[in-house]
């Protein structure tokens, strides 16, 4: 075969194409239209032209967050942003080798890997540093409490404390409305880590720096009530070690700082400014009497719980002064508990009280007083339903009438305290009612005959064998010792 007759390179590929006299004239666009698209596309590409990928998108894919974040905020020229976020970071990969939070931390991905963690702190510290740099500082504060509320998983509690810390701890703006709310939630996250002291100090201060009264946190609620309300809660709590060790003085010298805390939070608890009514507000003009329904009614409940918390603290006073051995004193606060439990209805409240009343009145021999105190608390057991009370409070009478020899009183008593008992359900407290009810039978039935178990004659043996074959059949119906 010659060159000439060599097949040409495309007639090696492709084969011959005969066209048809009939359709050589249509138009190729018309013979394209009758084909599958799918017969014009590249397997695997689109119609569309892919996007370009952005060069964050790029540095994204190629590097860690934790690069990403910390170039691009040198690159932004927040230095200062860039050394707090560093910091964290190592601190957190010290954290996770410490002994005691290692297993924790095993269960949370690091810091460094928590891309929108990441993403929200060079936000608001870029935000914080730029107006620290124009020396707007309350506005430096408020992005670092948002970083405080933001972290508020259980796992993240550190990096709250270090965003609220600083917040409230900056020479610039460390007295500002969102520097005295992180110290109130510097406070709460204390008490809940069970550190009382710390809890304390940043309570205190909070209450400084709100005297005025007139900044709100986020939620609504005036950062000075708040601060009360978180006081009068510690000092009750720091009150327990001094009672456990009988220093009476100092546990009411912190009794009385939480019974103050908790007076001035009841008085300014009807204040407008404690309750968030801003969702209420769209509905002002089209149910205006609604509102002020609804307004009330919030006012009314917000009040009734400021007032409970107040008839606590006055109770433990009186609880802590009748331990103390001042009765007078302890009488006088369960006075005051007795009106504000009898103002708010609160039958468990009022029982309580007068039974604390008549041990107070028990211990300075004031029998007929203690009685009626018990007996008042019993009827408001009874009418209430609070079985458990009842049976509790039976069995108390039962013991003083038993301790005066008024037999036939006591077992009464504790029969209605075992009665009530057994529908309870209290296994220990029906266990107690028993006993008590067995030993009433018994103690004067012994005083009745005792002097024929120590007698020889035969009168007396006969009236004990008597007894004995009839014993079954009698009852306490009257006083055997008379």
């Amino acid at each position: 075969m010659n060159a000439a007759e060599a097949p040409r390179p495309h007639e090696l590929l492709l084969p011959e194409i005969k066209t048809n006299s009939n359709n050589s004239q249509r138009s190729p666009q018309l013979s394209r239209r009758r084909l599958p698209k799918a017969f014009f596309r590249t397997s695997g590409v689109s119609d569309e032209s892919p996007p370009l990928l952005s060069k964050k998108d790029i540095a994204l894919f190629r590097n860690s967050p934790k690069q990403y974040i910390c170039v691009e905020l040198l690159q932004d020229g927040y230095h200062r942003s860039f050394s707090e976020v560093f910091s964290l970071l190592c601190l957190d990969q010290d954290r996770r080798v410490t002994p005691e939070l290692e297993s924790a931390s095993s269960l949370t991905p690091p810091l460094e890997e928590q891309q929108d963690k990441l993403e929200t702190m060079k936000l608001h510290l870029s935000r914080a540093e730029q107006a620290e740099r124009t020396g707007s500082w309350t506005i430096a504060c408020e992005e670092r409490l948002l970083l405080g509320r933001y972290f508020s998983a259980p796992e993240d509690v550190w990096v709250s404390l270090y965003f609220y810390h600083s917040c409230a701890d900056r020479e610039h703006g460390g007295r500002s409305r969102p520097a005295t709310e992180a110290l109130a939630c510097l406070a709460d996250i204390y008490v809940q880590q069970d550190d009382l002291e710390q809890a304390r100090q940043q309570a205190e201060l909070c209450l400084k720096q709100a005297e005025d009264g007139g900044w709100l946190d986020s939620s609504g609620l005036s950062l000075r009530l708040r601060a009360c309300q978180v006081l009068g809660k510690i000092y009750s709590w720091l009150a327990d070690a001094p009672m456990a060790a009988a220093d009476y003085n100092m546990a009411l010298k912190l009794l009385h700082k939480a019974c103050s805390m908790a007076a001035e939070f009841t008085r300014s608890g009807r204040k407008s400014e404690t309750i968030n009514f801003a969702h209420l507000k769209e509905t002002q003009r089209r149910r205006p009497y609604r509102l002020q329904h609804e307004r009330d009614r919030q006012i009314g409940k917000q009040s009734g719980e400021n007032k409970l918390i107040e008839g606590e603290a006055v109770f433990r006073l009186g609880l802590t002064y009748q331990s103390s051995g001042d009765q007078d004193k302890a009488k006088q606060f369960f006075n005051t508990c007795i009106k504000i439990y009898s103002s708010l209805e609160d039958a468990e409240g009022l029982v309580k009280t007068y039974k604390a009343m008549a041990k107070s009145l028990e211990s300075e021999g004031k029998i007929d007083e203690t009685l009626q105190c018990l007996e008042k608390s019993a009827d408001i057991s009874r009418s209430s339903g609070l079985q458990n009370k009842l049976a509790d409070i039976c069995l108390t009478l039962g013991n003083i009438y038993y301790n005066t020899s008024q037999y036939v009183r006591a077992y009464d008593y504790f029969l209605q305290g075992y009665e009530v008992a057994c529908h309870t359900g209290d296994l220990a407290l029906l266990q107690k009612a028993q006993v008590m009810v067995g030993s009433t039978c018994a103690v004067p039935l012994i005083r009745k005959y005792s002097y024929d178990m120590e007698s020889a004659s035969s009168t007396a043996l006969k009236r004990l064998v008597a007894w004995k074959e009839t014993r079954g059949h009698q009852d306490l119906s009257a006083d055997p010792a008379k």
